[in-house]
């Protein structure tokens, strides 16, 4: 329970933290946080030019399912590979102030939560526009998109500790975060590959998510409560775990910053 309690007493601190991530990461460039927008948008148009017409998908709407899939993961890999380093890059003040050492992954968390709830605008205006429509389902989004925040927490819990000792950590995460990308239902559907494939596939937490914001989104219907189930208990077992890790490996951070 420290953590609950660390957080409540250095809130304000959590809270300038979650906005210096959110100005800070566009800092200096001309459009600012439009590129919240933007990257995403650059990254379905290449991929619907390449499936749709060079390799001729047959996904129906198959535009709106890729910004569904594409926004979600780039919420995962932003939080992900920028969260890595986030102790690293924050050493100076570390060996300063004391302050609880977890507001810094979660800050990153945080910011990319609140990032992902607006760029899920794009994902409104494509469904509205595109005909498929809204449904009460899409309230869904704000649930699911919190057990994903907290799956991903978990994991940068992890990998921002051991990232302080071993600095090719981020390196390799970045490599890893790539190669799922293709091992994640985001530009295909799990349907195509033989059942045994496809099994192996659904294993993987992201696809569970990425197919509850479809079931809202594009096909407006619930999510399925064992989906969320499955993420809701690798998540929590990730986040117990993490935070066990990274008060571990804290006692030696300004040591080795």
């Amino acid at each position: 329970m420290s953590i609950f309690k660390n957080l409540f007493q250095y809130r304000e601190l959590l809270k300038s933290n979650v906005k210096k991530e959110i100005r800070g990461k566009y800092k200096g460039s001309f459009l600012g946080v439009l590129w919240s927008f933007l990257n995403p948008l650059l990254l379905v148009f290449v991929y619907f030019l390449v499936f749709s017409y060079v390799l001729k998908s047959e996904q129906e709407n198959y535009l709106i399912y890729l910004i569904v899939g594409v926004i979600p993961w780039n919420f995962f890999t932003t939080v992900i590979t920028q969260g890595c380093n986030c102790v690293w890059t924050s050493g100076s003040i570390i060996k300063k102030v004391y302050f609880p050492r977890e507001i810094l992954p979660i800050s990153v968390v945080g910011a990319g939560l609140i990032n992902f709830l607006i760029s899920c605008v794009i994902i409104l205006v494509f469904v509205i526009f595109g005909g498929v429509g809204l449904s009460w389902n899409i309230l869904w989004v704000f649930p699911i998109a919190i057990l994903q925040a907290i799956f991903s927490l978990g994991i940068l819990f992890i990998l921002s500790a051991i990232n302080v000792y071993v600095r090719d950590i981020e390196y390799l995460v970045a490599f890893i975060v790539n190669l799922l990308f293709y091992g994640t239902p985001i530009i295909y559907d799990v349907s195509l590959f033989p059942e045994k494939i496809a099994f192996l596939l659904k294993l993987n937490p992201m696809a569970k998510f990425i197919e509850s914001y479809r079931n809202i989104f594009l096909y407006q219907t619930r999510p399925e409560y064992s989906a969320l189930l499955y993420v809701f208990v690798i998540g929590i077992i990730l986040i117990i775990v993490g935070y066990w890790i990274f008060r571990k490996l804290e006692k030696g951070f300004a040591e080795e910053l």
